[in-house]
């Protein structure tokens, strides 16, 4: 229960605080207990920054998962992902908006293990994407000259732009006209 805890608590601050801004004291402060039961779960904060973002990306892909799978076609699986990242500014499930943007913006060569479970985390969305892309080819939903990986590297680059941007100017607004610009490209230019 402790560990949880002390996972919850740190999960949301490096979420809306930042990873380098989340001291141990704040950790410390969040949870009531002190620095030593907090080492008693994990070996270092690096070690507990990585655990905190992986568990907001299993978080994110099992929701995501659930919502694709219980769609039908190629258009409705696309636009649960645009409707995910809307959500992170009109109704946000995790706290402080996409962990993946927070982590990309803040790590750095000074933590590589986090870097690179970022890395991961993204190669396993753009991977999410562009299989929606081949089975909406192999279902005859999706043009067949439509590029799967550009496709998936449009959608995502341009998604965490909106949410930084509404994020930075604390709007909707921003991210209303990236998904609604988004779902008309779909539907133009990439579905049959």
């Amino acid at each position: 229960m402790t560990k949880a805890k002390v996972l919850k608590e740190a999960t949301a601050l490096f979420n809306t605080k930042g990873y380098k801004s989340t001291s141990l004291s704040d950790i410390t402060e969040a949870t009531g207990l002190t620095k030593g039961a907090i080492y008693r779960h994990f070996e270092s904060k690096e070690s507990l920054e990585i655990e905190a973002f992986q568990k907001m990306m299993q978080a994110i892909f099992v929701t995501l998962n659930e919502k694709i799978k219980a769609e039908n076609n190629t258009r409705d699986k696309l636009f649960c992902v645009l409707n995910l990242f809307q959500s992170y500014i009109t109704n946000p499930f995790i706290i402080g908006g996409c962990p993946l943007l927070n982590v990309a913006v803040e790590v750095d060569d000074t933590n590589l293990e986090l870097k690179q479970k970022a890395q991961q985390a993204l190669f396993v969305f753009r991977d999410s994407v562009e299989k929606i892309i081949i089975n909406g080819k192999t279902h005859k939903q999706v043009r067949n000259l439509v590029n799967e990986k550009l496709v998936a590297t449009i959608l995502i680059s341009t998604l965490e732009g909106g949410v930084m941007m509404s994020k930075l100017q604390n709007s909707n607004a921003d991210i209303e006209i990236v998904v609604n610009h988004l779902k008309n490209w779909i539907v133009s230019d990439i579905l049959l």
